[in-house]
């Protein structure tokens, strides 16, 4: 029997690679999603990887009756909830918005989950949620906390879902907390496609690279790194697709609720990211030094030995695949999907 599962925020960026991989591997991906942050054609795009048309279903976190409504259509036996709004900024400007979609999306899945019996979870969590640490690689086992809205919805998604399963044996939850997600689909069929001025850096490089966007801001030079420039673990989102499925079929009776550190193990500057655009680009990409932003630190990359222990898996690519695919997503999308 083919096992269904609900991705939630099913249409995003690291939820259609996801949907992929999981295609790739024989299960049988429903999405939800109320569209707010992509685009209906993800579905074509996905089909024309795959040759398979997952079931799509447009709802929102929000609403309890959507979400139970699903699950009694539908045989699910897992969920991997991608589903939330994810800018920092807009965070600080809008917190309600932050508090109402992504901790209250969290909880009223975990009851609609609950009323089905369905109790495997994989949650997209975020790096963010170790804050501002010190010491470098960041292992699972440091504290938590967190310096914005959006960072607070995540943990305070992660302590529900760990609440639960220390009060019911059943909940079989993996937190994926991502480190900084780049590159694209091989196919250059799906890829990022933000919404007005990108917040995160290889978006902006590519799209400046483009000639969409004039220059390259860069916030600081003279951090103790190898060149002055803020050094941060990319993972590629193919490998971060394979290991929500590695996660997925590492769960069991035993697992409870585990956090796994998704990177590559190591940093790489805004400088050698820019140097490594424009080789695999072969276009300049002008920038700017201007000054460092408040709460940002010099170094911060992953520990990943615990996701290699445990869910079998290991990022598989390097900078140059992340750059040359995440430029021709750019070339191959210069709009994006419109």
């Amino acid at each position: 029997m083919v096992s269904k599962v609900l991705v939630t925020g099913g249409t995003g960026y690291i939820a259609s690679h996801t949907v992929v991989a999981l295609i790739d591997c024989g299960y049988s991906p429903i999405l939800f999603d109320n569209l707010s942050n992509s685009k209906l054609l993800v579905l074509d795009r996905i089909q024309q990887i795959t040759g398979f048309s997952p079931v799509f279903i447009e709802g929102d976190m929000r609403d309890s009756n959507a979400l139970s409504s699903v699950f009694k259509e539908h045989d699910i036996d897992s969920v991997v909830h991608f589903a939330g709004l994810k800018a920092v900024g807009e965070s600080v400007q809008q917190p309600q918005q932050y508090y109402d979609n992504n901790a209250l999306g969290s909880l009223n899945l975990t009851r609609a989950m609950a009323n089905a019996s369905c109790f495997k979870l994989i949650f997209s969590s975020s790096a963010t949620v170790y804050g501002d640490q010190e010491q470098v690689p960041i292992t699972e086992e440091m504290p938590v906390t967190a310096t914005s809205p959006y960072g607070r919805t995540k943990l305070m998604s992660e302590q529900i879902f760990k609440d639960l399963a220390d009060a019911d044996s059943r909940w079989q939850t993996a937190l994926l907390r991502y480190f900084n997600p780049v590159g694209a689909h091989p196919s250059a069929l799906i890829g990022e496609d933000p919404k007005g001025i990108p917040n995160n850096l290889l978006p902006y490089v590519a799209k400046v690279a483009s000639g969409a966007l004039k220059q390259l801001e860069v916030f600081g030079d003279d951090y103790d790194t190898v060149d002055g420039t803020g050094v941060r673990d990319y993972i590629h989102v193919v490998d971060l697709a394979d290991a929500h499925v590695k996660a997925l079929a590492a769960l069991n009776a035993d697992h409870g609720c585990q956090a796994y550190n998704l990177g590559t193990g190591r940093g790489y500057s805004v400088l050698e990211i820019i140097a490594a655009f424009e080789q695999a680009s072969g276009v300049d990409v002008p920038y700017k030094v201007v000054a460092r932003r408040a709460g940002d630190m010099a170094i911060s990359y992953a520990d990943v030995s615990k996701s290699e222990q445990c869910i079998d898996w290991k990022a598989r690519y390097g900078l140059a695949e992340m750059m040359q695919d995440h430029w021709r997503w750019q070339k191959n999308n210069p709009l994006g999907y419109e």
